[in-house]
């Protein structure tokens, strides 16, 4: 594949849409749980059907669905490829200023919009390998976004790339734009059936050449603690503090099983929030595990340690619920290995070593591979996510767009 002669379009068109605010709301109802999400999801419509895509179209709930269409006489699966329009509200999407830091040559690179925000190469060790790359990052007073507009302008450019080279072969291709991936909802109105795909890609990973296989599988537990209400001056021997057992529930996890203290496969319990007063508190967890049956295990150590607080309170009571939330995906994909397989080939045939990994969180893809679409995720450069110090490298973005290619290729010469 000759990629030489071509104007790459990603970094172009990710300058752009990091500067239209697409954060999602973990309190909104809705779906998309803001609006302004929308506002992406025109763009790229619009931009798809100047390429000569002219099915592309936003559904009532924002999603994005658009078709390139095959140019073999082979019968090849039906490819997606998904990322999300969404930014995290861990931190700012409005006004992001963009900056691109031409030829890095090393360094910490110290952000302009807010000095104090400096991308330090100790604490982002992959800058290492950037020598001569072109960095975008925010000014330092906003995320940038990478998380995952990299990933859409990268399928973008794939597809200007695919329709602009009808000489390359390929199967029948589905794009697909999410709305809330950051809170959890990315998979939640996808019409899986008007997609029609038979496997499927997200691009929302980290460094470049990694495949992740194999995500957490993931609850949610809501505990419920019902006290006993008197009035404070009178309370000896009568008062039973809802907030005050909530308090010891949490005290009581063993600190070897808390995000602070994990890495890698490690399993973990995570209180997300409390609230609540004397009479009623509400405690919500989020417990993960890369095998369900570990995960099982943490909800009924929890469940334990629960109970064995509440034994002391004779007028208290509690209610623990569990809430399914995703699973491990390579539950699925073990029994697709093409799907892994050709991945790792694209990768290879853009000169770069692949690397399997496992993702501590979940993507649109953990959901969908047990909606009947199996996903792994493919790396689009992202790091320092959910962040101020957010970057990503034009050439790494560039790296992705010729994976995509090469990928729908291979799907096309296996076949």
């Amino acid at each position: 594949m000759n990629f030489k002669d071509y104007s790459f379009t990603a970094s172009e068109r990710f300058i752009r849409y990091v500067q239209i605010d697409t954060q999602s709301d973990p309190l909104s109802p809705t779906c998309p749980s803001t609006e302004k999400q929308k506002n992406l999801s025109r763009v790229l419509v619009e931009e798809l059907k100047q390429m000569g895509i002219k099915d592309a179209e936003m559904d009532e709930h924002g999603y994005v669905y658009a078709t390139i269409e095959s140019n073999t006489d082979k019968k090849v699966p039906v490819l997606c490829f998904c990322s999300h329009v969404d930014t995290a509200p861990d931190c700012s999407g409005t006004d992001v200023k963009p900056q691109v830091h031409k030829n890095y040559q090393g360094g910490d690179i110290v952000l302009p919009g807010d000095t104090s925000q400096v991308i330090k190469v100790s604490e982002h060790p992959d800058l290492k390998g950037m020598i001569g790359h072109d960095i975008i990052t925010t000014d330092g007073t906003t995320l940038l976004g990478s998380d995952d507009k990299s990933g859409v302008a990268e399928i973008m450019d794939a597809a200007h790339f695919l329709m602009t080279h009808p000489e390359v072969k390929h199967g029948k291709i589905r794009i697909l734009f999410t709305p809330d991936e950051e809170i959890g909802r990315g998979a939640d109105k996808a019409d899986m059936k008007k997609l029609g795909a038979d496997f499927g890609y997200t691009l929302d990973g980290g460094a470049v050449g990694t495949l992740e296989n194999e995500t957490f599988s993931a609850d949610g537990v809501t505990i419920t603690i019902k006290g006993f209400s008197t009035h404070p001056g009178y309370a000896k021997d009568k008062m039973q503090h809802a907030i005050k057992m909530a308090a010891q529930i949490i005290t009581k996890i063993p600190k070897d099983k808390t995000p602070e203290t994990t890495e890698k496969k490690q399993p973990f319990i995570h209180p997300t929030s409390i609230s609540g007063g004397l009479e009623e508190a509400e405690l919500k967890f989020i417990i993960r595990a890369f095998d369900t049956g570990t995960l099982h295990l943490l909800e009924e150590e929890l469940r334990k340690i629960t109970t064995e607080v509440l034994m002391n309170y004779d007028k208290s009571s509690y209610e623990f619920k569990v809430v399914e939330q995703y699973r491990n995906m390579r539950e699925v994909l073990d029994k697709h290995p093409q799907v892994v397989d050709n991945a790792l080939e694209a990768i290879k045939r853009t000169g770069v070593t692949p690397v399997l990994d496992s993702i501590r969180g979940g993507t649109d893809g953990s959901r969908f591979s047990f909606m009947g679409l199996p996903t792994p995720n493919l790396y689009a450069g992202e790091h320092g996510i959910h962040s101020k110090q957010e970057w990503v490298s034009v050439q790494d973005m560039q790296k992705a767009v010729e994976t995509i290619v090469h990928l729908v290729t291979i799907w096309e010469e296996k076949s």
